[in-house]
């Protein structure tokens, strides 16, 4: 059984705070994604994905909503950067290269899953191949006897051979070539492949590496890639997400002075993208009718009814995420899963330091992200990662891993370290 909207949400609340209506919304678009594969082919083919407009200020969890819901159900997701697109007829990347992205995305999805299957077998066949090569290639000191292939396969497998260097025979990779922007790559290694076999080189590496590189390829040969990539394509079609950023910066028109070019134009361009239409990529053409499209922008300038009315149209939920404040940024600080003090205190006991964070301390580091936000460029959370890299320099600098270090994080130490700071927002309070 797939995850309820409320079970989705639940999720998404271990690693993101607050921003709980764009959290249901996408927590809806995903469960009719299920609801919808559980029709006839008839009713599902005339179901499309409900896409999503998010708006709020920089660093306040749309990103992260979108990579962590993709993360979640382990679909196909990209973001892209809609400022990267240019109107047809103008050097630049054109629009289809998402899907072509989303698509590349997929399929390597699906070769690691396949890879993950066949890896025993693939093991015992790359253990043989470095065995064989120590075995016949061992330099044997004088009064001393030749290791049986036993031996060295019992080395081989606890891992004592990992450092030693062995000259092995392996396929290099095929050539791709970037024809056509709107061809996408060509693989000529592929398509040659029955004519010239692969190129086999020798080459000198660690059993380690060795290891490696050999998986990969045996794995490959056990691997049905006709299968991966109409599975991987197949994906992209029915369960791919793209998450378009900086929406709002292509909303408007620009100078007709100067040889800016239309940012209209890029939104007619993408219409047909998300309205539904068929891309030639190198793994045959791929339909984006039921592609999940997520747009974000900050929206300061533009407003979302900017955008031309068939765009529009086409991203028919539309949630706000709200700015952060002092509370949130506490939270953000050591509620999440992934939190940043935890990051910090796992990064830093490397190095044998112990950190600990008092309630004061978070509580002081939070008012100093709002404050800075407030006074300069607000960046949302980002701003807390700011203050930790400050906050944690010196100890960082000066860790090297040789003696155990405690290290109490109180409200005083924030205040030590950001004196400077905290007057200039003092002094700040009095200017008119």
């Amino acid at each position: 059984m797939e995850l309820t909207p409320k079970q989705i949400v639940e999720e998404l609340d271990k690693y993101i705070i607050g921003q709980n209506e764009a959290k249901k919304a996408v927590a809806v678009a995903l469960r009719n994604r299920y609801r919808r594969n559980a029709l006839k082919k008839e009713v599902r083919d005339e179901i499309t994905p409900k896409n999503i407009i998010m708006k709020g200020p920089t660093g306040v969890g749309k990103t992260e909503i979108a990579r962590r819901l993709a993360k979640l159900v382990k679909a196909p997701f990209v973001k892209v950067e809609a400022t990267k697109y240019t109107e047809v007829g103008y050097v630049g990347r054109d629009v289809e290269s998402m899907v072509r992205d989303l698509v590349a995305v997929s399929v390597n999805m699906v070769k690691e899953e396949k890879t993950k299957e066949v890896e025993t077998k693939a093991g015992v066949m790359v253990a043989n191949r470095i065995c064989d090569n120590l075995f016949k290639h061992q330099v044997v000191p004088d009064g001393q006897d030749i290791k049986s292939k036993e031996a060295i396969k019992l080395e081989y497998f606890d891992g004592k051979l990992d450092k030693e260097i062995i000259e092995i025979e392996v396929s290099e990779a095929p050539k791709t070539m970037n024809v056509m922007e709107g061809m996408g790559e060509i693989n000529f290694g592929g398509i040659l492949g029955g004519i010239f076999p692969n190129k086999k080189v020798r080459k000198k590496m660690t059993v380690e590496k060795a290891r490696e590189v050999l998986l990969s390829e045996e794995a490959e040969k056990l691997i049905d890639m006709d299968a991966v990539n109409a599975e991987g394509v197949r994906r992209a079609e029915e369960e791919g997400i793209i998450f378009i950023d900086e929406m709002d910066k292509i909303i408007g028109k620009t100078s007709s002075n100067g040889p800016d070019v239309s940012r209209e134009g890029v939104q007619r361009d993408i219409l047909p993208i998300v309205e539904g239409c068929t891309v030639n990529t190198k793994f045959g053409n791929v339909k984006t009718d039921f592609i999940l499209f997520i747009c974000a922008g900050a929206f300061h300038v533009s407003k979302v009814e900017d955008m031309i009315p068939e765009l529009q149209g086409r991203f028919p939920v539309k949630v706000e995420l709200n700015s952060l404040t002092k509370k949130e940024f506490k939270r953000i600080l050591s509620e999440p899963k992934n939190a940043i003090t935890f990051q910090y205190e796992s990064l830093l006991s490397v190095d044998k330091v112990h950190l600990e964070f008092t309630d004061d301390a978070l509580e002081e580091i939070a008012n100093l992200a709002e404050e800075e936000n407030e006074t300069t460029e607000n960046i949302g959370a980002r701003r807390l990662h700011t203050i930790m890299e400050k906050l944690l320099e010196d100890i960082s600098f000066t860790a090297n891993g040789e003696e155990e270090i405690n290290l109490k994080v109180t409200a005083n130490y924030v205040k030590q370290v950001f004196k400077d700071s905290i007057k200039s927002h003092d002094l700040k309070k009095y200017v008119l």
